[in-house]
Formats: structure tokens, C-alpha cells, sequence
């Protein structure tokens, strides 16, 4: 069955000329003139960008996800193949109306007239994995109804385990490959396609994001509408705003397109930093600007997740960045275990200063992250860099942000935006203000936990087993360590409580004579 997926595979790239993709470099120019004689008879008349695109929306939405993520990056594709691309958006050729209708019925168990006031079978959006509908509820509230395409599982499930045989190959017989672990990136992959294809997950996350940005500052999420939503569909409030892409006509409503971009960052950084909960697909088909200049997310299939301990680690290597602190930088690496522990700080921190010195003080459009990423790979390497499957998902959202930015304001700095708001979330995690946090979350387990230790002392040093010592002195030490830390905060507390009733009875004497 794959051998049958890659030789379709190989068919459509043939059909459609993709080898010109291939062998495009000068140094190939033997192997295009094969090619271009073994296929004579073949006669293209559409241009190269609308063969790629025709290319990939034949393939299926895995590719149509990949072309997707190309069409961001207008500095490292042409533009004719970028603008074409674009397409794949929003754009991806619809299935019929009525089937989506005869879809819903099925779901639903009843005639849609029934469900909805109004249902309107032209779609205004179709993309690799659903396609959305406008609707009217029986209350009168206007709604959007996203339904997944017809067997969309079994083409994605098919490509995913094409994807996972060139990953097993890739591992077997390439060493280099194995620091890169393909394997896990797909299994990665694979998990978010699967809530891609749970429309209750993405609802789920859709009301996350509205939860974590109720005060709709910057960004509008729309409402879930719980009630008519299921595995295959996914029933929200109808949002009104204009495609970010279309800058000109933005500018011309009279929204602040270098401010919109400054927002764009921050949101990022809010959603990674002090959420730990980021929207992972944000390309321009799936964001909107309200005529108020906020933002509007919408396709909220495929989103990322980060740990306490990822988000303390990446805020202060982008600290570190910003401040050109590369023995920090270095260091928190090789403490990270990213690079081998034998890994000498100094060198390390030559190199990496090396890909990033040059980029410092010049405006976005100056700075391709791709090619610095490229280059940051060189290095990593050299030095036998482990990459991190986890944070495969963040990598690509910071390169969508990038790719929103440049189109915004290619003079945005984005070195100066991020890093107040990267400042003051240290401050707040590792300042006063955390300490007060983990007091109050810490503190009320310590009641219970203290009068316990001498038993788990008792008990860690009489267990015989070595595998069980070892456990319960790592739980100790653990408890220990959150223990010194409550004390700390509650002698700094006692001493500033000290402190400020000297001070008191200080001004009180002062004010007596």
C-alpha cells in the first residue's frame, strides 16, 4: 500500500513538472536535461507556482499543510510560487454543498432544517482538512459551521504512515539523522493531525484561548455553541473582521498597521510565556483583523502545549539572545543535557555568537529566521545537538509569527518588542512576585507534608533495595529543596515585616521631636 502511495506520489510530480523544483541548481543541469528528454512528449502552459499548487491539493492535506507553511515564507520562495500558495489557505477546492448538508443530517439524526434557522450551502472556506459553512441558529444568532471533508482520516492515516517509513529509514540508515529524531517529530506530528480531525478537540481549544484572552484586548476567540457540536462538526459564533493579508484595504479602514504587528508579537509571547498554551497554525488563512484594529483567531485545530520547565528554559535563552549572553546561553544548553555535558561551554558559545551577532540591530526585514535557523542546524550539528520533538510545533509558530510580521511592517524589531514583555515575565516568575506565588501555592501542602519527614527520612535510609533509595531520596531531596524554598520566603517576608516596623517606629520618634 505505501509503495503504491509513493509511486502516486512520484506520478503527480511528474504530471505536474515538480522535477524543475528539483533540479533547479545550476550544478544539476545534467540530470534536468535527462529528465527533460526521457518525458518529451510532456507540455506545460500554466505557470510553475499553479503546477505546485494543482501539485499538492492532488496529494492530499498533508501536502496541502506543507505548501501551507511554504507560502509564509516570502524570503525564502520566490514570490510567484508564495502568492500562489497563498491559496491553499482558504482556498482549497471545496466538496459539494449538498454533501455537506446530506453530512450534517447523518451527524444530527434529523433534517437540518430543524437544527438551523438558515444553512448556507456555499461554502466560504475550504481548507485541507474541513470546510466551513455560514448558518443561522433557531435563537437568531449567526453562526459558522465547520464540518470535516469526506474520508479525510483515511488520506491523512495513509500519508502518516508513509511519513513514518521514511522516518524508520531515515534513522536506519542515516546516522546523522538519528540526532534529529524523525521518528518522534512524526509521531508529534501525527498526534496533532489527530485533534486536527476531532473537531470537539478543537472546540475544546477555542474556548481555552477565550478563557485565557477573556478581556478581548488583543485578540477575539469566537463562542463555542457546545450544543451542535460533534467529532465531525464544529458549531461557533460568526465572526466579522478583514483577512490580515490584505494590508492595503486594513490601512485604508484606518487600523494601525505597525501597532497590529506589535500586537501580533506580544500575543506570541503571551500565549507561549504565561500560558504555556500557543495557537500552532497561524497562517493568514486562519487570522482576521476586527475593524477596531484586534486581532480575530479562528482554526484552532492544531495548537502547542508547553511545560513550566520549557517555558523557564526558552525565557531565558531568549533573554539571553536579546542580551547577547552566549556563555548563558551555552550554558543553559549543556545543563538542558540539548548538548553532550563534555561539551566545552566556550566553544559552544563562540559558535552560536557567530549565527547570532549578525542579526542584532537590524530591522525585520533585514533578518530571514529561516536562514539563521539553517544556520543555527550547522552548528547544532557540530556539536551534536539533541532537537527537541516537543517544541517542533513552537518552531513553526515563531516562523508563521515571522512571516505575519514581515508582511505587516518589514521595519518591525522584533528584538525590541518581545523583550520587555520577556523581562517582565521573568520578573514575575523568579522575582518577589513568584516568590509570593509559590508561597501561596506551596505552602498549604508543606502544612500536611512537614510533620511527615521523619518517617520518609526513617524510611529512605531502611530501604534496602538500591533502585528504591534512590527513589525515595530523589522525592526527599525534592521536598526539601520546595521546603527551603517556603522558608526563604517566609523569613523574607518576616525580615521585610521587620524591617518596615523599625522603619514605622523610626518616623514615629522622628515625628516626636
Amino acid at each position: 500500500m505505501r509503495i503504491l502511495r509513493l509511486f502516486k506520489i512520484l506520478s503527480v510530480a511528474v504530471t505536474y513538472g515538480l522535477d524543475e523544483f528539483v533540479f533547479f541548481h545550476s550544478s544539476a543541469a545534467t540530470a534536468r536535461a535527462v529528465t527533460r528528454n526521457l518525458l518529451f512528449w510532456r507540455r506545460f502552459t500554466e505557470p510553475r507556482g499553479v503546477r505546485l499548487r494543482r501539485a499538492l491539493e492532488t496529494l492530499g492535506p498533508i501536502f496541502v499543510k506543507f505548501g501551507q507553511a511554504l507560502s509564509t515564507r516570502r524570503d525564502l520562495i520566490p514570490l510567484d510560487i508564495a502568492d500562489e500558495l497563498a491559496q491553499l489557505q482558504d482556498r482549497v477546492p471545496p466538496f459539494p454543498g449538498e454533501q455537506a448538508k446530506t453530512m450534517l443530517e447523518a451527524i444530527y439524526g434529523r433534517p437540518l432544517d430543524s437544527v438551523f434557522a438558515q444553512f448556507d450551502t456555499t461554502p466560504v472556506a475550504s481548507a485541507s482538512v474541513a470546510q466551513v459553512h455560514f448558518a443561522i441558529l433557531k435563537n437568531g444568532r449567526e453562526a459558522a459551521v465547520k464540518i470535516l471533508r469526506p474520508n479525510v482520516h483515511r488520506a491523512i492515516a495513509r500519508d502518516v504512515a508513509l511519513l513514518y517509513t521514511l522516518a524508520h529509514l531515515l534513522e536506519r540508515w542515516f546516522s546523522e539523522a538519528r540526532r534529529l529524531h524523525p521518528v518522534q517529530v512524526v509521531a508529534e506530528f501525527e498526534k496533532h493531525l489527530g485533534e486536527e480531525l476531532d473537531l470537539m478537540v478543537e472546540a475544546s481549544n477555542a474556548s481555552q484561548l477565550r478563557r485565557n484572552f477573556s478581556d478581548q484586548r488583543l485578540l477575539i476567540i469566537p463562542e463555542v455553541f457546545w450544543d451542535y457540536c460533534d467529532t465531525r462538526v464544529m458549531v461557533m459564533e460568526r465572526m466579522a473582521g478583514t483577512p490580515i493579508s490584505q494590508v492595503d484595504l486594513l490601512r485604508s479602514k484606518g487600523v494601525d498597521i505597525p501597532k497590529l504587528a506589535r500586537d501580533g508579537v506580544e500575543i506570541f509571547f503571551t500565549q507561549v510565556f504565561r500560558d504555556g498554551f500557543f495557537h500552532a497554525d497561524m497562517h493568514p488563512g486562519n487570522i482576521q483583523v476586527a475593524d477596531d484594529g484586534r486581532y480575530i483567531g479562528l482554526d484552532f485545530g492544531i495548537v502547542g502545549t508547553l511545560s513550566n520547565t520549557d517555558k523557564n528554559y526558552l525565557a531565558r535563552n531568549f533573554l539571553a539572545f536579546f542580551r547577547r549572553d552566549y556563555h548563558r546561553v551555552a550554558l543553559a544548553h549543556i545543563e538542558a543535557g540539548w548538548v553532550p555535558a563534555e561539551t566545552r561551554a566556550d566553544e559552544f558559545e563562540s559558535a552560536v555568537r557567530s549565527v547570532c551577532e549578525p542579526i542584532f540591530d537590524k530591522p525585520l526585514h533585514e533578518i530571514s529566521f529561516g536562514k539563521v535557523l539553517l544556520r543555527l542546524f550547522q552548528v547544532s550539528r557540530r556539536f551534536n545537538m539533541e532537537i527537541q520533538p516537543q517544541l517542533v510545533m513552537l518552531q513553526k509558530t515563531l516562523l508563521n509569527v515571522e512571516g505575519l510580521g514581515r508582511d505587516l511592517d518589514p521595519n518591525l524589531d522584533l528584538w525590541k518588542t518581545a523583550k520587555p514583555f520577556l523581562e517582565r515575565w521573568m520578573s514575575e516568575q523568579v522575582g518577589w512576585r513568584g516568590l509570593i506565588r509559590a508561597l501561596r501555592h506551596e505552602g498549604g501542602q508543606w502544612v500536611t507534608v512537614v510533620p511527615e519527614l521523619p518517617r520518609l527520612i526513617h524510611r529512605a535510609l531502611t530501604a534496602p533495595p538500591e533502585s528504591a533509595l534512590r527513589q525515595e531520596m530523589e522525592s526527599l531531596r525534592l521536598q526539601q529543596r520546595s521546603l527551603q524554598r517556603w522558608l526563604t520566603g517566609v523569613l523574607v517576608l518576616l525580615g521585610l515585616l521587620v524591617g518596615m516596623a523599625f522603619a514605622l517606629m523610626w518616623l514615629v520618634l522622628q515625628g516626636g521631636y
